[in-house]
This record gives C-alpha cells, sequence and structure tokens, in this order.
C-alpha cells in the first residue's frame, strides 16, 4: 500500500509505503547534499513495568554493542570515516534511532544502522560494562538540578501514569537487569509493526523506499511469536483526572541560587490531538517571547522573576501544561497569584484578534521554521506516525494552529487550566 500526502499550501509531501510484515517506510526527497534516516519504535519507558523500568533506555546503549557482523565500536567507526553522524534517544512513549549520510553513502551505511538497531547480540559481557555506564547516567541526572527539579513536578502531575518515572529508571533496577530479559524485551518491541523507518533527503523517493526495503528484508532479524521471548504487551492506562484541589509540594535545593516555581495542569494528549491546538496557542499567548503576557508583566514590567516560558507538553496518553518561572524566593506567592490572575483573564475575557493573528503567525511559524532540514522532517514525520499511526497532523499542524480563535482559546482555558485545582512545586535554595 502506498500514498502521497498533500497539503493546501502544501508543505511537505512525503511518501508512504507499508511493507508485508507491518513496516512503514516514509521517504522525501529534499534538495540538500544529505540524507537522514530516523528508526521510530513505537517503545519507551511507559510501557516497562516497575520491575524493569529502564530497560527502553539501557537497549538503547546496547543496540551500538555489536551484532553477529559487526563487533562493538565497529558501526561508529565506518560512520565517522564517512563523515556521517548517527545517535540515538529513549523518552517516555518511543525510542528511536538515526543517522545522517551523504546521498552516495546512504545505500551502504542503512543496512549498517538496520543491523545494529535490530539485530544487537547484547553478549554478558557488554551488557556488565555498559551497566556500569547507564548507572553513571543516572548519577549525573540525579545531581542536575533542572532534572531534579523536572522529575519532581511529574511525579506532582501523576499519581499512577508511567510518566511519573524516569525514562533512565531507577539505580535499584538497573542493578538488578539482566542480559536475557534484554533479549526478550528487544525481540517483543522491535518488531516491523511497530517501527516507522523514515528517510528524507537528496536522492529520489523510490530509491529511497527501495534501500529502506531492501535492508529490512535482508536482515530478516524477527522471531514473531517465540514463545520463549514473549513478554505480556500491558494495556494502556487511561489519563489521569484533572485536579481536584491544588497540591503543593516544596523542597530545599541548597545547590540554587534562585528559587524555582512550576505550576502544572493535567491535559489532552496526542489521543486528543484536536484539543491541543487551542493549548498550544495559549502556551504562547502566555509565556513564550517577549511579548507574551507572564514574560512582559511579570519580568519584563514589574520584574518579579528572572526567568519564566510556559509550555503544552503533548504527550501519547496525557499532556502538561507547564509553566516555570526562577525568581527569588520572596517572590514566590506574589508570582503565583499573578500567574492565576492572568489565566483568569484568559477564562473571562476574549483575547483580541490582532493578538490572536500575532500569536498564531508565531506558532505556525516556528513549527514551519522548525522543520527544514532532513533531520527535523524525519523527526515530524516518525513521531507523529509511531505515536498515532497518521501523518496528517504532521503536515496540517499549520493550518490547525491558524483556525484556532478567540472563543477556542476561551474555552481551552476554562476546561483546562483551572485556578482552584493544579499541581504546584517550589524548590528554594535555603
Amino acid at each position: 500500500m502506498t500514498s502521497t500526502l498533500l497539503t493546501t499550501p502544501p508543505l511537505n509531501a512525503p511518501t508512504i509505503k507499508t511493507l508485508p510484515n507491518g513496516l512503514t517506510i516514509v521517504a522525501e526527497q529534499m534538495p540538500v547534499e544529505a540524507v537522514n534516516l530516523n528508526l521510530w519504535i513505537n517503545v519507551g519507558s511507559a510501557i516497562e513495568s516497575d520491575e524493569i523500568n529502564g530497560m527502553a533506555h539501557f537497549l538503547e546503549h546496547m543496540v551500538f554493542k555489536g551484532t553477529r557482523r559487526i563487533k562493538s565500536g565497529e558501526f561508529e567507526r565506518l560512520i565517522e570515516e564517512r563523515g556521517a553522524i548517527t545517535n540515538a534517544a529513549t523518552s517516555h512513549d518511543y525510542t528511536h534511532y538515526y543517522i545522517t549520510t551523504a546521498p552516495k553513502d546512504f545505500a551502504e551505511l542503512v543496512p549498517l544502522q538496520l543491523d545494529v538497531v535490530l539485530n544487537p547480540t547484547i553478549p554478558d559481557d557488554a551488557f556488565e560494562r555498559e551497566r556500569l555506564v547507564v548507572l553513571e547516567e543516572i548519577r549525573r541526572s540525579e545531581d542536575n538540578p533542572r532534572r531534579r527539579i523536572f522529575r519532581r513536578a511529574f511525579e506532582t502531575t501523576f499519581n499512577y501514569l508511567p510518566y511519573r518515572r524516569q525514562v533512565l529508571g531507577p539505580t535499584s533496577v538497573i542493578e538488578q537487569l539482566q542480559p536475557h530479559q534484554m533479549r526478550d524485551f528487544h525481540t517483543q518491541w522491535y518488531q516491523p509493526n511497530a517501527i516507522t523507518a523514515v528517510a528524507v533527503g537528496n536522492l529520489p523517493v523510490e530509491q529511497l523506499i527501495e534501500i529502506v526495503s531492501e535492508g529490512f528484508t535482508q536482515e530478516q532479524p524477527f522471531i514473531p511469536n517465540n514463545p520463549k521471548s514473549q513478554i505480556q504487551n500491558p494495556k494502556s492506562p487511561p489519563p489521569e483526572p484533572p485536579f481536584k484541589e491544588i497540591i503543593r509540594q516544596e523542597y530545599v535545593d541548597t545547590t540554587l541560587q534562585q528559587a524555582r516555581l512550576i505550576m502544572v495542569w493535567r491535559v489532552p494528549g496526542m489521543r486528543q490531538l484536536e484539543s491541543t491546538y487551542s493549548l498550544d496557542v495559549l502556551a504562547a499567548i502566555l509565556g513564550q517571547g517577549r511579548m507574551s503576557r507572564l514574560v512582559r508583566d511579570l519580568r519584563e514590567e514589574r520584574q518579579l522573576v528572572t526567568h519564566i516560558g510556559v509550555s503544552n507538553m503533548t504527550q501519547l496518553i496525557q499532556g502538561v501544561f507547564y509553566v516555570f518561572a526562577q525568581l527569588p524566593t520572596e517572590n514566590i506567592a506574589v508570582v503565583e497569584a499573578a500567574i492565576i490572575q492572568h489565566i483568569r483573564r484568559l477564562q473571562d475575557e476574549l483575547v483580541a484578534e490582532a493578538d490572536i493573528t500575532r500569536i498564531r503567525t508565531q506558532v505556525a511559524n516556528r513549527f514551519i521554521f522548525g522543520n527544514e532540514k532532513p533531520s527535523d522532517r524525519t523527526s515530524l514525520y516518525g513521531y507523529y506516525h509511531s505515536q498515532i499511526g497518521d501523518l496528517a497532523p504532521a503536515l496540517n499542524y499549520p493550518a490547525h494552529i491558524q483556525a484556532v480563535d478567540a472563543i477556542d482559546i476561551q474555552i481551552a482555558a476554562q476546561n483546562y487550566l483551572s485556578t482552584d485545582a493544579y499541581g504546584i512545586v517550589t524548590v528554594k535554595p535555603d
């Protein structure tokens, strides 16, 4: 099955091909002298049980430790010899591996990328060595004030969803994981119907698809329905209900010079995508750029904060509307009250049309400008397809943003940003 998605006006025109084994290939030609292949696997820490929390990230490390055909370190050497770039990342909802090459090297390097991702041997000795690397990464994360604060904010936001856990996992779990568990995990989750392979760059679309298709066919890495390797696929939990009251968490962090204030609301995720566009615009109105309301009021005019920003974090099951401020400790109460006052104003008054036009253009253009390189496009397409199995939202995001009006913004503020029920984390330097 092959189809071409177009927008009006066309921003991108990727071609989608689904192979008989369930693998989806997305390809697009771009007139730049590079090609990026991005393999998106529909697995992250959110599918893990508590007993193996951190496995997906640990596996991302082990993928590069060799296959039956490629010795540990050889893949990186071959990549560097050709001036190519490779890396990987794991989140709560996905893992992805990417490589950027010159067009002339793409056909030679893609099979290597596929081999390391699909056929890692996960040897016991390398597993033990890499365990130490992952444990050190966890230690560094715990020593990082920004990451500590973010973790506490998510632990406050979620009571039971796996987003409250760390992608890296806790030290106590990583210390107990065994190589055979990881081999089973890889066999279970790195299946073709859970992978989106995205190739964008200066080669014809048909050639991009052919190179990736042949690479998967040659590898034949999958052992479906292996009874010794099956792990029960956990059911996805439902979103958590909105906060019923104000939940406060206070911490002391002597490594800080100034206090931190984080306010969070549970909002729709990727499975309620239509509800997220107004929240994206709301976040921009409140705290993105010098003209935004919180920045102008609290930083520029009243100088109550040294930094303030707002994000609408859209995850698969549930999103987080996230307000972050850096400020003197004595200003915490007045800043919280001011943020709530700004939200109430959005609930009670319609945003002026001139402001909406400016903000919609800002949000839409930020999206467009952020997807100009092949690696940007492969991330965009892979993210949407791996999460919801659909590329249309990736192509039509600017149009959705431009369709948001004053009523949509007011309704979103009323429905999702309660001024009487939210999570708040304060971290003081002493």
